[in-house]
């Protein structure tokens, strides 16, 4: 059976809406039947003829998707919504779609502020629908597997977490030159009040949450504009402190100049640490303090079946950001069908981000902007 999916947002021109389109094919889990492709009606119509919906159902807004699907049978009506436009409109439509009786996939950051994000999390409480943010990263089978090594002890306590995501694509003023991504990801009135640290950002900070298991409870932020006429952060760092006694650094910048999308993070503990860079997903490193290092490899026999589970293809394959995209749509279908089922959904099914990595990725973007303008040197990370 596949879920019955939506789309609102994603249309013709957008990166992100087809990335999310394929990672819900890869595992045929899905089938695209309706869409609110667009705010452009005429645009929405041609992006669904190109994607081969049927044409009663391209809608014109979200608010006609949500309506005219909710009138459907139940077996004809969309199942699960994935919403994929700029952040000024994720709330309005996530909250109407939870409401309606839908489940929802929902682009990063959650909201365009942390009152929506917390008002959202009311709605998932109360509605009982299921609830899928794309912190993409977290679907990497090594990073699954650093997860589990730190959870069962392999590193000992945590001391020292580093995490990092260089960028150089906004190193000269892209929006100046009519650049789509450029323009909305820039401007406050469409991203919100943090430029890099809500784009980029959260992905670190929700990457060195998830792996380590323990959560943000102070932070000393350095916040930058440096290319001139911006209106939002291009660059900035944080110290972190974290709530088992553990310290960290976390920098974020899209004005690295020749950078692409470098991801990294390592981690400390007494008993040794760990490495994982995006630029070669399929390897994990772990250090120790009495023994040569050892490169762990996604889809050896030796990985955890968190990391099993996540992966397609024998060693040696590499498997990547669409395949990573992939694992957020499939553990999330896998568990909306254990839900439709009655049944149980196994942990490895479950664990995807959701509600909770949310509302603490809207408050660490309050909270590190706060934090760049305050003239103190640590403040509490507060929700």
């Amino acid at each position: 059976m596949k879920l019955r999916l939506g789309m609102i947002g994603g249309g013709q021109g957008a990166f992100i809406g087809a990335v999310h389109r394929i990672a819900a094919r890869i595992d045929g889990e899905y089938e695209l039947v309706c869409g609110a492709f667009s705010s452009n009606p005429e645009k929405s119509k041609a992006s669904g003829l190109l994607l081969g919906i049927k044409p009663d159902r391209v809608y014109n807004s979200y608010n006609e998707l949500i309506e005219k699907e909710k009138q459907l049978p139940e077996d004809e009506r969309v199942q699960v919504i994935s919403i994929v436009t700029p952040n000024h409109v994720h709330f309005d439509p996530a909250k109407m779609a939870l409401e309606n009786g839908f489940h929802v996939i929902l682009d990063k950051p959650m909201t365009f502020s942390l009152a929506e994000a917390k008002e959202l999390d009311k709605v998932v409480q109360a509605t009982g629908k299921l609830f899928c943010l794309t912190h993409t990263y977290t679907g990497y089978p090594m990073i699954k597997e650093a997860k589990q090594l730190i959870k069962a002890g392999k590193l000992g306590k945590i001391r020292k977490v580093y995490v990092e995501y260089p960028q150089g694509w906004l190193s000269s003023f892209l929006e100046g030159d009519d650049n789509k991504q450029a323009s909305w990801r820039t401007d406050p009135g469409k991203s919100g009040i943090a430029g890099a640290m809500g784009d980029i950002g959260t992905h670190a900070f929700n990457l060195a949450e998830y792996v380590t298991g323990l959560e943000v409870t102070q932070i000393c932020a350095d916040i930058n504009i440096v290319v001139e006429g911006r209106k939002l952060d291009d660059d900035g760092a944080a110290l972190l402190k974290f709530n088992n006694g553990a310290s960290g650094v976390l920098t974020a910048t899209q004005i690295a100049a020749g950078e692409e999308n470098n991801v990294k993070i390592r981690v400390y503990g007494e008993k040794g640490g760990l490495e994982w860079h995006q630029s070669d997903a399929n390897s994990l490193t772990l250090m120790y303090t009495d023994k040569p290092m050892e490169v762990w490899r996604t889809g050896a026999g030796y990985t955890s079946s968190f990391a099993q589970h996540n992966t397609r293809t024998p060693p040696g394959h590499p498997e990547g950001y669409l395949e990573a995209f992939a694992n957020l749509y499939r553990n999330f279908a896998l568990t909306v069908k254990a839900s439709i089922a009655g049944k149980t959904p196994s942990p490895e099914e479950q664990d995807y981000p959701g509600i909770k990595d949310g509302v603490r990725g809207m408050a660490f973007i309050e909270n590190v902007i706060a934090s760049g303008k305050s003239d103190k040197k640590w403040t509490e990370f507060s929700i």
